[in-house]
């Protein structure tokens, strides 16, 4: 695919101006002792002086004050080139000791002083992640529910209580507003290359978080207060997130190679590609992330904005309007409503694999944690640092500008690229029920493992108590499965008997083996599939207390300490468990038909398809109820025979009206 002509900037002409001419335009002099002492305090009122203030309204004039501020940051920039590492621990290294994350800015000034334009700018992601985090647990000190947005946090009145509100103009003039320099959302997004950040920028960051610092001493002396670190957000299920075979250096030289030659690369950004690799290398895992991400982003919109035909998209847009971010670019429409080509172009399993890594609410949401400083960079997981760039590199060979086709026949690239187009969807709720319905599964075939009281110790308390008659919901049960017959595979035959654990599981598993379309669910669909998630959930609970239940209670009874009524109870119990678990499997089944024609609710009246929701519902209502009477607490196996009766003739009656969605579909 031919992309867009190359381009030097995607920044727009009144963001370059503001980043890279803007505060250049005043020469003048500082002494870098008007703004810092020796010993790393940062005199706040000489800097807030720079800022600029509108008329009449008061609010920051942004372009006035990077003018105002051009020079001071140039002496501090100097100042620190003037300091080697062991200096700059000495007079700073005590004030970033509040961000939790002191190492990273210790990193910053070795970057700046190395003068890499890809390091520096690097640093500034890292840096800018982190202040974020570190200002949301100061927040927390009077605040209750920290902001998400970075703008919005430097924007609240708490913040400007602790610090006071000159200092967080300052700080919204670099990090902080649309209007200002918004060096981390220009970074994180994607738009700037390395050479477009002049290095005493990130030098006058570095200093103002260590003058936050400083501020926020004394605040907590004032007021006796103690600043608390949030935990980082820890990524789980790290098996399911390692897609790719694991890369080696064969396969990261010729990453090198792709990147060079890639359409989807801007020329520009390639220093970032060529670090993130080495970064890998190194096993610096999160760096190697923070670095593709906005890259990949970068990419896809140079793949959008040629796709949809609006070549104007690829660069920062005013302050008045929205970026094109992952959001908009993953989306079904455009904001003029028109249908977004990208994910034509891109394919299911590529869409499947960016919503599951940044998106879906239950996935790692990747770039959300890293950006906003939520995750630990010491403790970052190769799993998913392997997926990431091992992803990427599938697409910088699906848009090779040499022979694409000779170079995805790579020996070392095609395990690569037979997993990227094979991927499906892992954290989708679709895919999340599929997981639950599996997993509540196996748990209720270890029913048939549970330890049995031998017959002649049940014989010695036979006939007392009431016995639990459960020929009834046996026969409903039997009844319905019939009803679903015609609907299961032809190799499997559900005539009534309880059903055998190891056949269902088959079932499921084979009938979740068909394709279920996920991306841009409609409302209708989410919202069933969300009452068959509790379902699920409710019925899984079921089996596990069921499964504690009896072992504890058969380890009383084998110990001879359960009392009579204890024993009785114990009995009614065990009983139950016939006819319970292919109820319990039964509503699985039901789940699973449902679900793999999930999209026939779309089809449905409003009136009909409310009616649909409100018998989910009872199913799901059913299930709680069963969750209250199973408990060791309750143990009502006389009300659950009861309540299980009359829900199984509601299914049946429901059934019979053929309103399901595999009816409909059939």
């Amino acid at each position: 695919m031919l992309l867009s002509d190359p381009v030097s900037t995607c920044l727009s002409s009144p963001v370059h101006y503001m980043v890279c001419e803007a505060g250049f335009e005043i020469k003048a002099n500082h002494a870098p002792s008007s703004i810092v002492s020796e010993n790393g305090e940062i005199y706040w009122k000489t800097i807030a002086e720079h800022v600029q203030y509108g008329e009449p309204d008061q609010t920051v004039d942004y372009v006035e004050s990077v003018r105002s501020l051009g020079p001071l940051c140039e002496s501090v920039h100097m100042h620190l080139q003037s300091l080697t590492m062991e200096q700059f621990e000495d007079q700073f290294g005590m004030w970033f000791q509040w961000t939790n994350s002191s190492e990273v800015f210790l990193e910053m000034f070795d970057a700046i002083k190395s003068l890499h334009a890809a390091a520096i700018s690097f640093s500034l992601m890292k840096l800018t992640a982190c202040l974020e985090r570190a200002l949301g647990d100061v927040f927390l000190l009077i605040g209750k529910d920290c902001p998400f947005l970075l703008r919005d946090l430097l924007a609240s009145q708490e913040l400007a209580t602790i610090f006071g509100q000159s200092v967080m103009d300052v700080l919204r003039v670099f990090i902080g507003s649309p209007d200002g320099l918004n060096l981390r959302n220009i970074l994180w997004h994607g738009f700037a290359s390395p050479q477009e950040i002049p290095v005493k920028y990130s030098s006058m960051v570095l200093c103002l978080t260590a003058g936050l610092g400083h501020l926020l001493r004394n605040y907590l002396l004032q007021t006796q207060s103690t600043l608390v670190h949030r935990p980082y957000v820890s990524f789980t299920n790290l098996q399911e997130l390692h897609i790719f075979p694991d890369l080696n250096h064969e396969l990261l030289a010729l990453a090198e190679e792709l990147a060079i030659k890639s359409n989807i690369v801007l020329r520009p950004m390639l220093p970032f590609w060529m670090t993130a690799l080495l970064s890998f290398r190194q096993f610096r895992y999160a760096d190697c992330v923070i670095l593709l991400l906005p890259q990949l982003e970068s990419g896809l919109r140079l793949l959008f904005t040629t796709v949809n035909k609006c070549p104007s998209r690829l660069m920062t847009a005013e302050s008045s309007s929205l970026y094109t971010t992952f959001d908009e670019m993953l989306a079904k429409q455009l904001n003029n409503e028109k249908a977004n080509q990208l994910p034509l172009v891109l394919g299911e399993n590529t869409m499947e694999f960016l919503w599951d890594f940044l998106n879906h609410q239950e996935g790692p949401r990747v770039r959300d944690h890293l950006s906003h400083g939520e995750s630990s960079l010491k403790d970052f997981p190769r799993e998913i640092a392997n997926s990431i760039l091992a992803f990427s590199i599938t697409l910088l060979c699906r848009f090779f500008k040499g022979d694409v086709a000779a170079i995805k026949e790579h020996s070392v690239l095609k395990p690569l690229i037979s997993c990227a187009n094979s991927y499906c969807s892992k954290f989708h709720p679709i895919a999340q029920l599929k997981k639950q319905v599996l997993k509540c599964m196996k748990s209720i075939s270890l029913w048939s493992d549970l330890p049995i009281v031998a017959e002649e110790q049940i014989q010695e308390i036979a006939g007392s108590g009431k016995e639990i008659v459960e020929v009834p919901c046996t026969l409903v049960t039997a009844d319905i499965f019939s009803q679903l017959q015609p609907y299961l595979s032809q190799n499997i035959r559900l005539l009534g008997d309880p059903v055998n654990d190891l056949i269902t599981e088959k079932l499921l598993t084979d009938l979740f083996r068909k394709h279920i379309r996920i991306l841009f669910c409609p409302r209708p669909v989410l919202e069933i599939v969300v009452v068959l998630r509790q379902i699920s959930t409710q019925c899984h609970q079921v089996s596990c207390q069921v499964i504690s239940t009896c072992e504890t209670r058969y380890k009383q009874w084998i110990n001879k300490s359960l009392r009579s009524r204890q024993r009785q109870n114990y009995l009614r119990m065990r009983r139950s468990v016939t006819f319970l678990s292919p109820v319990l499997q039964l509503i699985l089944i039901l789940i699973t038909l449902e679900l793999i024609h999930i999209h026939t609710a779309c089809e449905k009246t409003a009136s009909g398809y409310q009616q649909y929701l409100k018998f989910l519902k009872l199913i799901l209502q059913y299930t709680e109820n069963l969750v209250t009477y199973t408990s060791l607490e309750k143990n009502k196996w006389n009300e659950t025979v009861e309540l299980t009766h009359n829900t199984l003739l509601k299914i049946r009656t429901f059934l019979g009206k053929r309103l399901m969605l595999v009816q409909l579909a059939n």
